[in-house]
């Protein structure tokens, strides 16, 4: 299939004063992708960041003018703003037209019109603010959109990929609400997505203790006895490749990354400090289980530097054309 006839990528536009823009410009200009794509989202927002590298901007009414536009210009499906944004401060005027851009590429990717679906970082505090947003995130929102009961989220980079088992909770509250039914679940679906998604036949899997050194027997808590080891036994007899539990402070070397194919951790920074300390540009947030391909920049809004033209678009980049690559593996798994 060449790249212009390949179905394009959606991509949301995120929080408008934000980076999203800005970096989504700069994939475009960058020469890197290998996937036409277009944005859902505000085509005046990009004005700045377009002219600032010299990048045109063309509105489109659907998909299937992308492939004739792409090549001279960037395709923009219009998702308008209630107000200009202003870089760094997000209103909540604009949380609206923010969910509607998600909704929309997501709708296009669900009925076959885009390959998959790529998010810009958004601001959760705004859309709360502003859209009665009722999600701790994107990727519950995502699995609501796609009629799917329990996601998962991966980070995926170079050389690691991390599935946490319980993500945007406190960490006191971790404990309570580990059991082994979850830690199968997650471990099911991250299986399946290794096969269908990464074209990985026999998937490996790596899952960590929740205390240090892994509880050392018992010494220093139960819950790798009691929850973490019975949920493997139970992920092996399945036939799933499952070890474990091993203290994550010896999970992470390159001798050990090598022996498996993508890490589940107890909680949420006991996966994300890794990956992102290996490789923080190039890390893609994919969320597994979905009935679309989903990636995001391992990012967020970058308040702080947005309008500046500072914006690295490395991570976009790399979620655009790893949601090409899970999108043509799914395609064939099918």
């Amino acid at each position: 299939m060449s790249r212009s006839t390949a179905l394009p990528l959606a991509v949301s536009m995120g929080d408008p004063a934000g980076i999203g823009g800005e970096i989504t410009v700069g994939a475009y200009a960058s020469g890197a992708l290998r996937r036409n794509f277009f944005l859902v989202g505000d085509p005046d927002a990009l004005a700045m960041p377009a002219e600032r590298v010299g990048v045109r901007i063309e509105t489109i009414g659907s998909p299937a003018e992308v492939a004739a536009i792409y090549p001279w210009a960037l395709p923009v499906l219009p998702e308008r703003l209630a107000a200009p944004a202003p870089h760094g401060k997000p209103l909540p005027a604009n949380a609206p037209a923010t969910v509607r851009a998600i909704e929309r590429a997501v709708a296009l990717a669900m009925a076959g019109e885009a390959a998959a679906v790529v998010t810009n970082p958004i601001n959760k505090k705004a859309l709360y603010d502003g859209a009665g947003f009722a999600f701790p995130g994107h990727t519950e929102f995502l699995a609501h959109l796609g009629g799917v009961r329990r996601p998962v989220m991966m980070l995926a980079g170079p050389s690691l990929r991390v599935v946490p088992v319980t993500i945007h909770i406190p960490l006191a509250a971790v404990p309570a609400a580990l059991d082994a039914d979850l830690i199968v679940e997650t471990a099911r679906i991250t299986a399946e997505g290794l096969r269908r998604d990464f074209g990985i036949p026999a998937p490996r899997l790596a899952v960590s203790g929740l205390n240090p050194h892994a509880g050392e027997g018992g010494s220093i808590g139960r819950e790798e006895i009691e929850i973490i080891t019975p949920a493997i036994e139970r992920l092996r007899a399945e036939g799933i490749d499952a070890a474990g539990p091993y203290p994550a402070d010896t999970m992470f070397h390159a001798a050990a990354r090598a022996r498996y194919d993508a890490a589940l951790t107890m909680y949420h920074d006991q996966g994300l400090i890794p990956i992102k300390a290996l490789d923080f540009e190039r890390g893609v947030n994919v969320t597994l289980g979905l009935p679309f391909v989903r990636t995001s920049p391992d990012h967020g809004t970058a308040y702080d530097i947005a309008g500046t033209g500072r914006a690295d678009p490395t991570s976009l980049i790399e979620a655009m054309n790893l949601a090409g690559l899970l999108a043509d593996n799914r395609a064939r798994a099918a």
